[in-house]
């Protein structure tokens, strides 16, 4: 292995010449303490920063085995010194010079979410991070004494002061495994109480904007989260100590309440809470059924043989809804075709907004229903179904609904928010529903109806791109780059990191290339679920050929939902 000194002379040769000249720092160097590796430098200032590597044997870095003992608590460490090496690039790290990206560093961190990720990677044997650098230079000429700061002095100060466990906060670190161990023993544990969610005393559950999901600026007294006595139930933790929160049972809840008193910020917090959050998020005792899928209307998504015959049927034109496409769909068939390929991927709780979802899908009262019969209305509103989705397939629904009380006589639950405060009023819910008794007609028959899988074609996935076999990135956090294709994910709210989509972009052409080329017969459900447990067993990076630090674990759900969306899908 090469020294550090071959790299700084390397660097103070080069330094004026033309940037391909940075191409000769390629390769592994000794820094005693650890071993740097410049896995790939980039051909431009304005190209994309130079992947770099660095690894420190275990018994250097000094973090003990019981420290990652679980597969949660591993996940938990590794986020923590991803977070740490972000922060000592704040610290120690000039920033950029030069022009384009020459002097960045930076690391895939993450936002208030605890995500499997491969930005930091520890093993019996070592820690490992990954990172990208910006080479400086001005125009096309390297500035190799600024890379000389940035290699032999930066990037040994930030290793130095995030990845040894002696120069870094231990008590905040031991605060950051215990809190991500207690929300999967409390995740784990709603089963247990016939559960889909729980909220804790004290939850803090605003945020600070639309944009920005931080907890709300204690400066601005956010209410802290109290369970009605009624719905009010208790944890042992891992830890072993009690907690106590508000539970939200299985069947039928309904979330309800003046507006902007706090329904759609509860309803927020339960679709993010399928993550652990870290410290201080204010929703770390907030917890989902893992399987929860947020459902909205999606004006314009294109759809692929979808069976959303439950929902909307005898189509003028005698189009099919039992294998229903479109390039254009509206609210009311996006909205059912979401719900569909939620249940074909094995949800077990919808979360759905009114404000969010097509009025005429939601609900049709009994003065409609007498103006425009049922023969010549397609939609059979979600009012009719959301009692079968449980009775048939044991699926929830939390649902936001503050403008029609004609799901208090389907709820099982309805839990009012009054200014940011929980109150149950199921039995007067349930009182108000007798003494108004609505005269509609239930238009959902007998059961919720037919279920039918689907198979994709092999040549739906075509990753190609000019003259690259595979073309594949992430364009923010709502957008897949794939092959020729540009698939938007805007719509899937639960999607909460660009690494996430990123993966979603590789998991799909892995799962095509192992599970769907040469019409294997398997179908869409299984293809997805082999992918992903082949990625559980053998990590993020089979994903990509080469090494990489900005890939973050998605889940199931949104892979499917990335492959419904790709207007090149085609079902056998």
């Amino acid at each position: 292995m090469i020294t550090r000194e071959h790299l700084r002379k390397t660097l103070f040769k080069i330094d004026g010449k033309g940037y391909g000249a940075y191409k000769q720092i390629k390769g592994r160097y000794d820094f005693v303490v650890f071993r740097l590796s410049v896995d790939h430098v980039q051909g431009d200032p304005f190209a994309a920063p130079s992947r770099v590597s660095v690894t420190i044997a275990a018994s250097k870095a000094g973090f003990m085995e019981e420290l990652w003992n679980t597969p949660s608590k591993k996940i938990a460490l590794q986020d923590f010194l991803a977070r740490q090496f972000h922060q000592a690039v704040k610290r120690f790290a000039a920033g950029k010079r030069g022009i384009g990206t020459s002097g960045l560093i930076a690391i895939s961190s993450g936002g208030q979410e605890i995500l499997e990720r491969n930005a930091v990677l520890i093993t019996n044997e070592s820690v490992e991070a990954r990172f990208v650098v910006g080479l400086p230079a001005a125009g096309r000429t390297i500035l190799g004494k600024d890379a000389v700061r940035v290699f032999m002095d930066e990037i040994p100060d930030i290793v130095t002061h995030s990845l040894v466990c002696k120069n870094i906060d231990v008590a905040g670190l031991k605060k950051h495994l215990d809190v991500a161990e207690e929300q999967e023993s409390l995740r784990s544990g709603l089963a247990g109480k016939n559960l889909v969610a729980f909220v804790a005393d004290g939850s803090v559950l605003p945020r600070r904007s639309g944009i920005d999901d931080r907890p709300m600026d204690p400066r601005q007294r956010p209410t802290a989260f109290t369970a009605p006595h009624d719905m009010r139930v208790g944890f042992r933790l891992s830890s072993g100590r009690e907690i106590q929160g508000m539970g939200i049972p299985r069947g039928v809840t309904l979330i309800t309440g003046g507006g902007f008193h706090g329904k759609s910020t509860l309803l927020r917090a339960l679709e993010r809470s399928v993550y652990n959050h870290k410290p201080g998020d204010g929703r770390e005792y907030t917890v989902t059924d893992p399987t929860a899928v947020k459902i909205r209307a999606e004006d314009g998504r294109s759809i692929a043989e979808v069976t959303i015959s439950p929902f909307i049927s005898n189509l003028p034109r005698g189009k099919d809804t039992k294998r229903f496409s479109t390039e254009n769909a509206s609210g009311s068939t996006s909205q059912a075709a979401n719900i569909i390929e939620a249940v074909e991927m094995g949800a077990n709780l919808l979360l759905i907004d009114e404000d969010t979802s097509a009025t005429n899908f939601m609900i049709r009262d009994e003065r409609m229903q007498e103006l425009v019969s049922k023969d010549k209305e397609p939609i059979t509103p979600f009012v009719d179904k959301v009692k079968k989705l449980y009775t048939d397939f044991g699926i929830s629904t939390i649902l936001v609904m503050g403008g029609s009380g004609d799901y208090f006589d389907v709820a099982d639950c309805v839990i009012m928010m009054d200014e940011y405060r929980p109150v149950c009023v199921t039995g007067r819910a349930q009182t108000i529903a007798r003494k108004h008794a609505v005269k509609r007609r239930d238009e959902g028959g007998r059961t919720f109806g037919e279920l039918l899988p689907r198979q994709a074609k092999p040549e739906s996935f075509n990753a190609r791109k000019g003259r690259r076999d595979v073309k594949i990135d992430a364009k923010g956090l709502t957008t897949i780059l794939y092959g020729e294709e540009a698939i938007d994910l805007s719509a899937l709210e639960q999607l909460v990191d660009t690494d996430q989509t990123r993966s979603i972009g590789y998991i799909i052409h892995f799962m095509a290339e192992h599970y769907v080329a040469g019409n294997k017969g398997i179908d869409l459900r299984t293809a997805v679920e082999r992918a992903m447990q082949d990625m559980g067993e053998n990590g993020l990076d089979m994903l990509v050929p080469y090494k990489s630090g900005n890939l973050a674990l998605p889940r199931r759900f949104e892979v499917l939902a990335a492959i419904n969306r790709m207007r090149t899908l085609r079902i056998t």
